[in-house]
Order: C-alpha cells, then sequence, then structure tokens
C-alpha cells in the first residue's frame, strides 16, 4: 500500500516546515541506502553536542533502535518502529512519560527521526496473512539513515578536534613549565636581559587562560608562548655564547654548593625581614610549627603543580617546596607574603597552600593578597588547610566524573 510520502503530527499537534524539508530529503536520500543502527548510534552520541541533544535523548533514542528488528537500517525492511510509550519508558530505563515525550521531540527537531501518526495517534502495524508488514505507523527512522554520512563525519570532527585539543593542552603544559624555569632560572643567577619584563609578558598570557580550553583559545595561547619561548631561548643562547666557560664553572660550583642546604630560606629570595628588622618574626619562630600533611594527599588535591617540579615530577616535600616558588612567582605572590606564610604556617603548608591557589586560579583575584589572607587567619589559629585540600579533591574527582 502506497502512502504520500509528507505526513503531519495527529490531533493539535502542529508541524514546521523545517520537518517538511526533513521528511523530503529523508525520502530522497533513504533509497538503497543501508546501515548498522549501533555504528549509527555510535556516530550520534560522539556528535551530540554538534547535533544539539541532551544525553538523555540518546537513551530514547537506543530504546527506539532497539525495536527495530535487524541490525541494519533499509528502506527494504522498513524504517518505522511502533512500540508503546510504555514500552518505549521500560527500555528507556524507567524514563518518566512526560521526561519521554519531550526527548522524542528534541529528537523530531534534530531530525533524527520524524513522526507518522495514524488516524486515531495509536502506533500500530498492518500486516499481511504471511506475517509481512504491509503498514506502520510510528517513529520513522528515514532521517537517521538519510543523515548516516552527514553523521560519520560529525562523528569524526568530534574525534579529530578532542584529539587536537588533547594536544594543544600537552604542549601548553610544557611550554609553560619551559617558560617557567627558564625566566626563574635567569632572574636567580643574574643573568643579562630585562627578564622581569619577559616574566611580566608570560604572566599575562597564562592569565588569560579560562579554565575550560576550547581548541581555538589553546592554540592561540600556544602560538603566542612558543613565540615568548623563542624570544627568551635567543636571549639565553646568545648570552651564554658569549660568556667565559670557566666563568661558569666556578659560579656554577657555588651555586650548587649554595643550594644544597635543607632550610627553606634557599628556596625563595629571602627579604629584610630576616635581617631582625621586625620584631615579629622572633615571635613566629618560637610558634610551635603547624603539622604538614601527608604529601600524598596534597598531590591528589593539587595535580597540576606537578608539572612545575623538577624534571616535571614531584617525589618528596623539598621538590613541592622548589615547585612552589616558581608557581609563587608565576601567580605574581610576592617574595615576602610567601616567606610570611612560611614562617607562619611552616615551609611545607606554605608550598601546599600555593599548590591549592595554583589549583583555584582562575577564580581567585589576586593570589599574593590571597595568601596574605590566609597567613592572617592560620596566625588566629582560623584556618586550616584540611578542608581546603579536601574540597579540591571532591573538585577533581567530579570533574573526572563528567569528562568520563
Amino acid at each position: 500500500m502506497q502512502r504520500h510520502s509528507i505526513t503531519t503530527p495527529f490531533g493539535r499537534g502542529s508541524i514546521k516546515l523545517a520537518h517538511v524539508s526533513r521528511q523530503f530529503e529523508a525520502a530522497r536520500s533513504k533509497e538503497g541506502r543501508t546501515a548498522d543502527k549501533w555504528k549509527m548510534f555510535r556516530d550520534v552520541c560522539e556528535a551530540r553536542l554538534l547535533i544539539g541533544i541532551p544525553d538523555r535523548a540518546l537513551t530514547v533514542l537506543d530504546a527506539l533502535l532497539s525495536f527495530y528488528p535487524q541490525s541494519d537500517l533499509s528502506e527494504e525492511a522498513g524504517l518505522i518502529v511502533f512500540p508503546s510509550n510504555a514500552q518505549l519508558c521500560l527500555r528507556a530505563h524507567g524514563m518518566a512519560d512526560a521526561t519521554l515525550r519531550r526527548h522524542l521531540a528534541l529528537l523530531i527537531d534534530a531530525g533524527l527521526i520524524s513522526r507518522k501518526d495514524s488516524p486515531n495517534g495509536k502506533r500500530y502495524a498492518h500486516k499481511a496473512r504471511d506475517g509481512r508488514v504491509e503498514d506502520a505507523f510510528g517513529f520513522s527512522l528515514a532521517p537517521l539513515l538519510a543523515r548516516r554520512d552527514e553523521l560519520a563525519q560529525l562523528a569524526q570532527q568530534v574525534v579529530e578536534d578532542r584529539r587536537r585539543l588533547q594536544l594543544a593542552k600537552e604542549a601548553l603544559t610544557i611550554s609553560r613549565r619551559d617558560l617557567r624555569k627558564l625566566i626563574t632560572a635567569a632572574i636567580e643567577e643574574g643573568a643579562a636581559g630585562d627578564w622581569h619584563a619577559l616574566e611580566e609578558a608570560y604572566i599575562d598570557i597564562v592569565s588569560r587562560l579560562p579554565r575550560s580550553l576550547t581548541i581555538q583559545l589553546a592554540e592561540d595561547c600556544l602560538q603566542k608562548l612558543t613565540a615568548l619561548h623563542l624570544e627568551v631561548s635567543s636571549l639565553l643562547e646568545k648570552q651564554l655564547i658569549s660568556q667565559n666557560m670557566s666563568g661558569n664553572g666556578a659560579e656554577n660550583e657555588r651555586h650548587i654548593q649554595n643550594s644544597n642546604t635543607e632550610s627553606f630560606n634557599e628556596l625563595e629570595p629571602s627579604s629584610g625581614k630576616e635581617q631582625g628588622e621586625s620584631p615579629s618574626l622572633e615571635l613566629k619562630a618560637k610558634r610551635e610549627p603547624i603539622k604538614a600533611f601527608p604529601l600524598a594527599m596534597v598531590l591528589k588535591a593539587c595535580p597540576q603543580i606537578i608539572d612545575y617540579g623538577p624534571g616535571g615530577a614531584i617525589g618528596t616535600w623539598r621538590e613541592l617546596m622548589q615547585a612552589a616558588v616558581v608557581v609563587r612567582s608565576m601567580l605574581g605572590i610576592s617574595p615576602s607574603a610567601y616567606q610570611d606564610a612560611c614562617e607562619t604556617m611552616g615551609p611545607e603548608n606554605a608550598a601546599a597552600a600555593v599548590a591549592a591557589i595554583l589549583e583555584r586560579a582562575g577564580h581567585i583575584n589576586s593570589a599574593g593578597g590571597y595568601l596574605r589572607d590566609l597567613t592572617r587567619r592560620a596566625e588566629r589559629g582560623e584556618f586550616s588547610l584540611g578542608p581546603m585540600l579536601m574540597a579540591l579533591m571532591r573538585a577533581n574527582l567530579e570533574e573526572k566524573k563528567r569528562s568520563a
């Protein structure tokens, strides 16, 4: 029984010209096509955000496809499924009827399915004596089949975009680490050049990075960091070539000897307060140090600081404190603010606080002011790192669940 290819909804349901256009397209392009229904479903899952449907709509589409008896969609086998709402709700993992209706409408608006309503709005099939379906009323999967190639291309685009973003993030992490350490080394060893201006340029670039990166933002930032890296490398190369190598050897030997101490003051430029200018330091030195939290707990709550450790890894408290000095400078925290934190909280807790600030850098206007506030609260006995670390671990866990 041949019917007109364009159908309209039962009852008061209206139809849009966009729906009519999609029915025309489906009627033209489905002829002779076949496609594995689950392969197409995976393509739709990958391209979900580009198509513009929520994840629960995928559950409804999965349920509809489960009512199609063959593994391949084809016009010869018919493209209409006619389950009742009650059956659909069961296969959609107990979805509420109102929610089911809403997501069916979204699938129709997205051009993945279309309605073929009967005279009374019910879903059923007319069968011949041999059991073959002559005509059916329900949901047509023809639009899905018609978009087979388009959906495959969208899915490939999403996969490629995800790969590009991952590569850009990895390159950003390496570039940030290299620049930060090169600039810090140049400043600490008194290399010739306007290194503070280069540091400000670096901080200006990374401060514009949002917490949720897009490909365009990541690649634009990477391009700027790469240009800055070339400038830094060129400046260092010119200086090192022009230096007397024997003089460099002696300086390096003295630098290594001076860096073997375990005092946290050697990890950070000292301020004038160490000279006894402030009597409050003497009181701070007498205060019993705050107990440090386990290093593994700090790194689990604040994984970003690991990239700034020696060789891109942190295995000891000393390495964490070294990374904190690098991050301190990157975040614009003054040496005096960091030293006050070390004296009040202890060097381990101060380094952990800097690691925590790095995790929340996108939500903190002034990292230096924030650390000073934490130091004042710790001095009054009103601050403990424990709740902050636990909150960060929960946030990291939720982020992993969302990205899974």
